[in-house]
């Protein structure tokens, strides 16, 4: 037998050791390994198992339906929305007057070698949308998108470009008709019912903001029935709005509901900015189908007109004539000889219904009359001096703007103005007291002596060449005597203020 001495055991005793640790090392990473893959093993088992519960989830699958029905809309709609892009001549004059060069060498010796004032043409290019409503090339879009072109380009979702003319404008909505002239059929958006929307129903725009064509927005219906968005006082409104993105570019685009129906023609934003904050205004689909065949036949509308200037019964009317507030609309004026006054409509009626249908709001029933085919008859049931009492009308077309304005200044004749006394509604409307003394101007024709001279609806008129007007009886008296002057001196009152206005006659 082999005997072991001490130096060969403390060296053999080393080599276990170190073998030992080697081992232990080998064993820990086997282990952690091990671990290690059955974590991930264990991991992806309870994602699987997680992601398989998320995505069977009713609210899950619910909420994939939407974004299906998302999807669809946009296949099916997007290749009927239009890119226009416009190209308008404009005239500017170049006055020498203000070169410094004029200045100093005089106009003589300017138009000797330059001539008169000179005109400098350029090109002014503006975007817009349009949506193809029939499929051979007609195109809905907005009035401001097209007016005034000298050339309209319409590029298709394929790249295709056609030259597009207009068949007919609509000032009064903003609408407009173009046409193109397809090889093929065209796809179409079907047209929807605007009437049927409520208030957080799905809204998607679609159109060519800042020249990004085919941009797809989505919102909800905010809002419907909105007015007094356009500077324009003549123009119809009753928009819809909604906080889908809309921008600059969008404008003639439509505005679509959830089942891929055209429900409006987007045409205004409000922003402090220029872009979009989410207040977008569309036109209601439905008061497009009512022009479109004019459009299309005349290239203008025929609206129903009454001739009469009529306001809402807020609450400060409503309290001095003892009655509910918003319960009619107040007639502020009447123009002479309109369909308003052959009817028997007068100054102070309030009208409670109108061809049967309740009234409560100015711009429904300014809207309501517009729809009224002109030479119907309509019955208007009115609150006269607190008597009900009703009247047939019939309803006339309405005239240009232009002829409206000639009219006024026709009719009421002197110096292109209207006054009358100052009654408990008109003490109301311009916050006059109730005794007050004159009679207030309640029409002025814009290209009027009157109207281009100063004078303004709701001045009260008090004193004409230091001869006092207390009512209409002094005025009509004056204007007998007096109105073939040539120069007139006024004293007015406007907002509490008096003070003295000259007149010429033009």
């Amino acid at each position: 037998m082999k005997k072991w001495n001490i130096k060969e055991i403390n060296n053999n005793r080393g080599l276990l050791f170190i073998v030992a640790l080697i081992s232990i090392i080998i064993g820990m990473f086997i282990a952690t390994l091990s671990f290690y893959q059955g974590f991930e093993r264990g991991r992806g088992f309870l994602a699987f198992a997680l992601e398989s519960s998320i995505k069977d989830d009713p609210a899950v699958q619910k909420a994939l339906g939407i974004q299906e029905a998302f999807r669809l809309v946009a296949k099916t709609v997007i290749p009927a929305v239009v890119n226009i892009s416009t190209e308008t001549v404009v005239r500017q004059s170049f006055n020498f007057q203000d070169d410094p060069f004029f200045r100093f060498f005089g106009e003589d010796w300017f138009k000797h070698f330059f001539g008169g004032p000179k005109e400098r043409e350029f090109t002014q290019k503006a975007l817009g949308t349009g949506v193809i409503i029939s499929d051979d090339g007609f195109i809905l879009t907005n009035v401001h998108v097209v007016q005034n072109a000298s050339k309209i380009i319409v590029k298709l979702q394929d790249g295709t470009t056609y030259k597009a003319k207009v068949v007919g404008l609509d000032t009064k909505t903003d609408l407009a008709l173009i046409k193109i002239n397809p090889k093929n059929d065209l796809p179409v958006a079907p047209l929807g019912d605007s009437d049927e929307i409520q208030i957080g129903d799905w809204a998607i725009a679609i159109g060519n903001p800042f020249g990004f064509s085919q941009t797809y927005t989505v919102g909800v219906i905010s809002a419907k029935g909105r007015s007094g968005i356009s500077p324009d006082a003549s123009r119809y409104e009753n928009y819809i709005q909604t906080d889908a993105s809309i921008n600059p570019g969008n404008s003639g685009g439509p505005l679509l509901n959830i089942k891929g129906e055209v429900i409006g023609i987007n045409n205004a934003i409000v922003s402090p900015s220029g872009g979009n904050v989410g207040i977008g205004f569309a036109i209601p689909i439905n008061m497009a189908k009512k022009i479109l065949p004019d459009l299309k036949d005349k290239g203008k509308v025929t609206r129903g007109w009454l001739g009469v200037t009529i306001q809402d019964l807020d609450e400060k009317i409503a309290k001095p004539l003892k009655i509910k507030p918003h319960s009619g609309v107040l007639v502020a004026s009447v123009l002479k000889n309109s369909p308003a006054d052959k009817g028997g409509l007068k100054t102070g009626d309030i009208i409670i219904e109108f061809d049967g249908k309740e009234v409560n709001d100015s711009n429904k029933l300014r809207n309501t009359v517009a729809d009224v085919k002109p030479g119907e008859s309509v019955k208007v049931l009115l609150l006269r001096k607190g008597k009900k009492m009703t009247l047939k009308i019939k309803i006339g077309e309405m005239p240009s703007d232009e002829q409206i304005a000639k009219t006024e200044q026709a009719v009421e004749g002197w110096l292109g103005m209207k006054a009358e006394n100052i009654t408990a509604q008109y003490a109301s409307q311009f916050n006059l007291d109730s005794d007050e003394s004159g009679v207030i101007v309640v029409g002025v024709a814009g290209d009027s002596t009157a109207g281009s001279q100063g004078i303004q609806v709701g001045d009260v008129i008090k004193k004409i060449n230091n001869n006092d007007i207390k009512n209409i009886d002094d005025f009509t008296e004056f204007t007998k005597k007096y109105g073939k002057e040539d120069s007139f001196l006024f004293l007015i009152k406007r907002g509490g203020n008096l003070f003295f206005l000259g007149i010429e006659k033009e």
